[in-house]
């Protein structure tokens, strides 16, 4: 069979064409394939931004008025205090001891109960002392009788002396005598108190008023009077004091304030703003502690109802100024400012002031009578964040 070579040329060229034609559809496919990821990566992402957008815009709180509070100055006294942190400490704090040896046979408090200065504790077996006691008059009164005799004795020497039946030097060493026994007497006397006092030993008695503590040693021991423990540690809460320290920076100030006078302390409760008692300042230390930069100071309070206890940590204020008839704003129109605080008027300028309490007494820019505005806090007014006034502010006092 034969063939045309001019055919054979035509069929092979057909076919590069067809495989050009696949080769180029193939390449076209992967560039779209490629461009459609490409354009839905990016379209993912526009949705994910678009979505946290309207979810922020959900949350955001719309543009409402802003509540203020307004008040108006007033004209009283304020007083500027200094504060200070500061810890409880008994006025006095006694160890009770024995002063002698014995038996402990009566324990006459409870534990945390109030005793009185004089008041029995505990009783220690008296019979050894008391023997003592009873030895010690025997022994004057056998001496007394001896010195009686040898008084009489004298008596006699001397009447011989003076008519000349017996001699001077006998007299003399009678009379000598006489005064050894006399000086025997008075170390018996003195050997009978030393055992009086001894036997009152045996009851311990309550140096101070106070409260007692935890008890030391259970009734039926033999105690010492070397003994370190002791028997009972009384406290005396009332009235009690409070040691607490002050800047250096304020030396000068507190010891002008207390030239004119006594200075009253506060001491805060556990929230820091209620009062729990008010004192007197009744020392101040004389030297500043080298390490910490601080001033001590010591006051005293009459802790009636016992809210203060040794030991425990407390905020102090101390008094050292009054500022007379200052214009004063509530605090919620205050706030701090660089060393000062700062408040501001409807619409003017800033003014300064010092903090008394709840108020703020001013001492430039404004007056009397004037209305201060401030944004309404949350929870506590000593946060407020004074503003100028503005249209979208409505009045909230």
């Amino acid at each position: 069979m034969l063939f045309k070579p001019e055919l054979n040329e035509t069929a092979k060229a057909a076919g590069e064409r067809v495989a050009r034609v696949a080769s180029r559809a193939r390449r076209r496919t992967v560039s779209i394939t490629i461009t459609l990821l490409i354009l839905g990566g990016l379209g993912y992402i526009a949705w994910t931004a678009m979505q946290q957008k309207q979810a922020a815009n959900r949350n955001a709180r719309p543009d409402l008025p802003v509540p203020v509070l307004a008040a108006m100055p007033r004209v009283q006294d304020v007083p500027v205090y200094l504060d200070g942190v500061g810890s409880v400490r008994a006025l006095n704090n006694v160890l009770v001891r024995s002063q002698v040896d014995g038996k402990l046979i009566a324990v006459n408090f409870t534990e945390g109960q109030d005793v009185k200065k004089g008041d029995v504790l505990g009783e220690i077996d008296p019979v050894l002392y008391k023997a003592q006691l009873d030895q010690a008059v025997a022994k004057k009164a056998q001496d007394e009788a001896l010195l009686a005799n040898q008084r009489l004795d004298l008596a006699r020497y001397q009447q011989l002396a003076a008519s000349n039946a017996g001699s001077k030097q006998q007299a003399d060493t009678q009379r000598a005598t006489v005064a050894q026994t006399e000086a025997l007497v008075n170390s018996d006397q003195a050997a009978i108190d030393n055992a009086q006092a001894m036997l009152g030993y045996t009851k311990i008695i309550a140096p101070l008023s106070g409260r007692a503590g935890l008890r030391q040693v259970d009734q039926g021991n033999i105690i010492h009077a070397s003994d370190v423990t002791g028997l009972v540690i009384i406290t005396q809460l009332q009235p009690i004091a409070v040691q607490f320290s002050l800047p250096q920076q304020q030396i000068v100030r507190v010891n002008a304030a207390s030239a004119k006078g006594a200075l009253t302390v506060d001491v805060f409760g556990n929230d820091g703003i209620t009062v729990v008692d008010s004192g007197k300042l009744t020392g101040i230390d004389n030297q500043v502690d080298p390490t910490t930069g601080t001033l001590k100071l010591k006051a005293e309070f009459p802790n009636a109802s016992f809210q203060l206890w040794p030991g425990q940590f407390v905020n102090v204020r101390l008094k050292v100024e009054t500022i007379a008839k200052a214009v004063v704003v509530p605090s919620s129109a205050v706030q701090r400012g660089p060393g000062d605080l700062q408040l501001r008027h409807r619409r003017r300028r800033y003014c300064n002031g010092k903090a008394g309490g709840g108020d703020a007494a001013e001492r430039n820019g404004c007056r009397h009578r004037e209305r201060l505005v401030g944004l309404r806090s949350r929870g506590d007014d000593r946060f407020c964040q004074p503003v100028r006034w503005r249209q979208g502010y409505r009045w909230q006092g």
